[in-house]
């Protein structure tokens, strides 16, 4: 099974916890099980490409269990977790391997993308043009 790239939107105070190292899962409800590489896009007020994360492994079980095993490196509270993952059967932990960190921002149009991903795009392998930018 050949591994995935995809770009995910998430919100500028859950990356600032993953740069610091605080946060080294993230939480989703769908999600493709065999990633390689995340772009990370910042949502408002950021609204650009800032990262790239390599991809450990994908957990999925139910919420109860994934917050037992990640908890620790969650970055945010069970509060928060429990109300994103209400009514939800299975959840999603991505562990981040590594985060390498644009030095420039990029916009969405280098990939060649118009909108922002609701859930997650694939973008297949064009990611290698954002390194070293």
């Amino acid at each position: 099974m050949e591994n995935k790239n995809i770009i995910l939107s998430i919100h500028p105070c859950h990356i600032e916890k993953i740069f610091s190292g605080e946060k080294t899962y993230e939480y989703r409800k769908k999600i493709p099980s065999n990633l390689n590489k995340i772009i990370v896009y910042a949502t408002m007020p950021i609204k650009k490409i800032v990262a790239i994360i390599e991809v450990e492994q994908v957990i999925s079980d139910t919420p109860n269990i994934i917050w037992q095993k990640t908890k620790k490196q969650s970055g945010i509270s069970k509060d928060f977790f429990s109300s994103y993952f209400k009514y939800k059967k299975i959840a999603h932990a991505i562990k981040i391997r590594n985060i390498y960190k644009l030095n420039v921002p990029q916009p969405l149009s280098v990939l060649n993308i118009k909108n922002s991903p609701q859930s997650y795009m694939y973008i297949g392998d064009s990611i290698e043009k954002l390194y070293g930018k």
